[in-house]
């Protein structure tokens, strides 16, 4: 959970064709592990799609959702944890002329990375991305923009979207999003 709330205000950047594209996190959520039941790594399954969520922390676990959404992960506990907080919004600041030209579906610039299919789609992340380190890579990484968490009293908890087959782990607050921030998903 504190990585979770740590991405919040920092900037995801994907370089594609040299073109940057680049965005602040503005809503995630976390996955605990083998316990979590609304985790791919519940019971500690591993299968090749979950093999990723199995890494060190700050690999990208990307897997395709409803055949269709490339949603990226970013894995965060020891190799052999499988934890991830999954990135589900993100405030466009650069680059928005390549995500509108991916998501032109998008009316307004609110519309193009305010969800985690959408954040996907716009931002140009596929399948190839799964076990991108992402505190290395050149073209696919996180800029620090704070030293420092978003306060508290700016962050709103709430529990996570579209895992109800989970039960009581669908209802744990660990969907973190920027209070009145206009790019957070519409649950």
């Amino acid at each position: 959970m504190t990585v979770a709330r740590r991405l919040l205000g920092q900037r995801l950047v994907h370089v594609v064709g040299g073109i940057r594209c680049a965005g602040i996190v503005v809503e995630t959520e976390a996955y605990l592990g083998a316990e979590d039941k609304a985790a791919h790594s519940f019971n500690a399954r591993r299968t090749p799609r979950t093999e990723t969520m199995f890494a060190d922390g700050g690999t990208a676990y990307v897997f395709l959702n409803y055949g269709i959404h490339r949603l990226l992960n970013v894995v965060v506990a020891e190799a052999g944890e499988p934890q991830a907080v999954l990135l589900r919004a993100l405030e466009p600041d650069e680059g928005l002329d390549a995500m509108k030209a991916r998501r032109p579906q998008a009316r307004r610039d609110e519309d193009l990375c305010s969800g985690p299919g959408k954040l996907g789609a716009a931002m140009g992340i596929e399948l190839a991305h799964d076990g991108t380190d992402l505190v290395t890579s050149p073209t696919l990484f996180f800029e620090r923009l704070r030293s420092r968490c978003v306060p508290a009293a700016k962050i709103v908890t709430g529990p996570r979207i579209g895992v109800e087959y989970a039960g009581a782990w669908a209802r744990k607050p660990l969907r973190f999003y920027l209070r009145g921030n206009r790019h957070v998903s519409r649950a």
